[in-house]
């Protein structure tokens, strides 16, 4: 029979991130995104970190159900583990018995366990279809602490591979990793769902990187100007260390400034800052032996993580001339800004499963910002050498790409073919963002399921 009145049909999606919302940018895009297509959106989740706003003001058709967190326990490790899988497991399955029936629940994957199971029992039990949106593997993510053969590790896989297989459809986020879940996981319709800038990730005006300047510099002195006298018969209004803006309203760069160099990690075992200390180490000893040559070197990294102090305390030691690194938390608002204010972006994401890509990469690219990104298998279906960044295996590596990028800065010819090559492909790559990559590939799989 047809159905003669299709806007009548129940259009409720659930997404199910069992990790912090505000941290899950790419889960957050696909709610926006079916927030956009008329969907009413359940989101389950920790709210640790502001979602973006979207979510937050789209009323009542966006519902953002808080998962209580795991309490602290004395437990041994062990215990602490079941423990904590016991109390997700019921939290989870409180909020799914709460939210509006959805058509479909859309899966964050990792974490595998209890999310896996969980869902699928749910699924099973109201007849709603199960989509699994594969980001890496839980199992490899956990053989980086607990070693290959742990028992964990075991169990994680299984699960992944015994209920993965289950669900009604699967996106991924590279051609490598829909291999590997078609010859390793029998899963043989899995849709590459590339991750795309969204449209806040963008070039922009050099008054905008001033406004963010003058704002960081009231909580980071790095941003200040190094000449504290008034600037005003000169014309100058404001000032940063960066840039002054004019009585007439213009902003310029100013000369000799300081070079920007960005980073976001989570500060895990899968992100060796270490590496980029490394790195940054043997540009402070070049670049302080030929001080008229290369700029001072300010390193943003943003993000939080567990291994975030103990970097922060190595950071603190330092005793360097030429280069200086803050570590912000830095409003949703101010991040593309900041992204966009750089001249070089720097990644250390190292895939676990050698499957996976990193989102910073993604949003630096949609900022129009030349990246240098550690190699790993799969690397090269977004970064390409040369062509839109540069790819590092070592710290020397690292050291000497940057030493290449800001050498004689800001107006090295020996770069101009570089810098072009660069803003053209970077250019091409802006063409195509995230809403309308989602709209071709995603949104078909979540109509069909209506």
């Amino acid at each position: 029979m047809v159905d003669r009145q299709p806007h009548l049909r129940r259009r409720n999606a659930c997404i199910i991130v069992l990790g912090d919302i505000g941290r899950s940018p790419r889960m957050e895009y696909h709610a926006s995104s079916l927030l956009d297509e008329g969907f009413n959106v359940d989101i389950i989740g920790y709210v640790e970190t502001k979602p973006i706003d979207a979510l937050l003001l789209s009323g009542p058709k966006c519902k953002i159900n808080e998962l209580t967190a795991v309490p602290d326990t004395n437990l041994t490790p062990k215990l602490k583990y079941i423990f904590k899988t016991i109390w997700q497991t019921l939290s989870l399955l409180i909020a799914l018995v709460s939210i509006r029936r959805p058509n479909f629940l859309l899966v964050q994957n990792p974490p595998a366990i209890p999310t896996l199971v969980v869902c699928y029992l749910y699924c099973t039990v109201t007849r709603t279809k199960l989509i699994i949106d594969w980001h890496n593997y839980t199992y490899s993510i956990l053989a980086l602490t607990a070693g290959e053969k742990s028992f964990i590790v075991k169990l994680a896989k299984w699960v992944e591979h015994r209920f993965g297989a289950k669900a009604n459809a699967h996106f991924c986020v590279t051609k490598a990793m829909q291999e590997d879940l078609k010859v390793n996981w029998k899963i043989n319709h899995a849709v590459v769902l590339y991750d795309r800038p969204p449209s806040q990730f963008h070039p922009i005006e050099l008054s905008q990187k001033h406004e963010l300047f003058m704002k960081l510099s009231k909580d980071y002195p790095q941003f200040l100007p190094k000449n504290c006298l008034d600037f005003k018969e000169s014309g100058v209004i404001e000032s940063t260390a960066l840039t002054q803006k004019l009585i007439n309203g213009n902003v310029l760069y100013k000369n000799n400034r300081t070079a920007i160099i960005i980073s976001s990690t989570s500060w895990t075992p899968d992100e060796d800052f270490g590496i980029l200390l490394k790195a940054l180490e043997e540009y402070e000893t070049t670049a302080s032996e030929n001080s008229s040559l290369y700029p001072e070197l300010l390193c943003i990294i943003t993000g939080k993580g567990p291994q975030k102090q103990q970097y922060v305390d190595k950071v603190n030691d330092l005793k360097w001339k030429k280069v200086s690194i803050i570590t912000p938390w830095l409003e949703t608002e101010d991040y593309p800004t900041a992204v966009a204010s750089a001249d070089l972006g720097v990644c250390l994401h190292w895939s676990s499963s050698g499957l996976d890509l990193p989102m910073k990469v993604v949003d630096m690219f949609g900022c129009g910002l030349p990246v240098c990104a550690i190699n790993f298998k799969c690397l090269k279906e977004l970064v390409i050498h040369g062509q839109n960044g540069f790819v590092f295996d070592n710290h020397r590596e690292l050291a000497d790409q940057l030493k290449f990028w800001f050498e004689n800065f800001p107006s090295n010819p020996s770069l101009l073919e570089s810098k072009e090559t660069f803003r053209r492909n970077l250019q091409e790559f802006q063409s195509l963002r995230w809403r309308e990559n989602w709209r071709l590939n995603a949104l078909p799989i979540f109509n069909s399921f209506i």
